[in-house]
């Protein structure tokens, strides 16, 4: 059953999004394919709701494939991230916790990019008006990469770095959130790097190709990558765009975690 659903699953996404593409697009759709889409979503949603009767919500995480749910939930917080953007509003920095941008280094790049993709946008909407449906198309999915563009954008601007009273949260966009608890930092380092190598164990969040602090972890944490692959990490390189108040206020972090007394043992009776 499990398989039938992930199969389903995978159809009926595959059959929605083409089906949303077409008809935000204007182009007419044979009333077949309309039904045939809808009823595959009828069934999946009678499995899904059997399955979440006999084993509750766990089921639903079975069932549903681990890469979907996180595309999905990564396309909501870049969405999400215009309404934070637009009110100037940050996400995930509480009150006592203290935040550090890095979109600043990026800014350029991402505005030069939707600037491309608008220019690009307009010579295939010349290129394509003799081919309608063509042309719908390829407008709705261009409109879409230039909204994406600055999502992304949006997103790094909204999520910064966050330091806490007991954990560092690490963030580049709406893909990499990593809580990193204050007594596994080992060492912080600021050092400006702008070449990186993907080894074992390492996690690298540059913006625009720099890193400007490191972090070296006594214990490992566990990051899960974008499509949900684990991996067990031990030093942190990051950017900020203050990397000295940043390393200042950390280091004082940690000598408060350092030098918390220890409980004084009972005496024995």
């Amino acid at each position: 059953m499990k398989r039938l659903v992930r199969a389903l699953a995978c159809g009926v996404m595959a059959g929605e999004l083409g089906l949303v593409i077409c008809l935000l697009a204007g182009v007419r759709v044979p009333w077949g394919v309309e039904a045939a889409v809808l009823f595959m979503v009828a069934v999946e949603a009678g499995l899904l709701v059997v399955a979440y009767r006999r084993k509750g919500r766990g089921a639903l995480d079975d069932l549903v494939p681990v890469t979907a749910r996180r595309l999905l939930g990564h396309e909501l917080r870049v969405f999400g991230s215009f309404g934070l953007w637009v009110a100037r509003r940050r996400h995930g920095v509480p009150a006592g916790a203290e935040g550090f941008p890095y979109a600043r280094g990026q800014a350029a790049m991402m505005y030069a990019f939707a600037f491309v993709c608008v220019v690009e946008t307009f010579g295939m909407w010349a290129l394509l008006r003799d081919w309608p449906v063509a042309h719908r198309i390829v407008l709705f999915l261009d409109v879409y990469t230039v909204v994406m563009v600055l999502g992304l954008h949006a997103a790094s601007v909204t999520r910064p770095h966050v330091l806490a009273a007991d954990a560092l949260r690490v963030r580049r966009g709406a893909h990499v959130d990593l809580w990193i608890p204050l007594e596994r930092i080992a060492a912080v380092r600021r050092e400006n790097r702008f070449t990186h190598t993907a080894a074992d164990g390492e996690l690298n969040l540059e913006v625009a190709s720099q890193t400007s602090l490191t972090l070296e972890l006594d214990a490992s944490v566990r990051h899960f990558g974008f499509l949900g692959r684990p991996a067990e990490v031990r030093l942190v390189r990051l950017h900020a765009e203050e990397p000295d108040r940043l390393a200042r206020a950390l280091e004082e972090r940690l000598t408060r975690v350092r030098t918390v007394p220890s409980p004084v043992p009972d005496l024995p009776g």
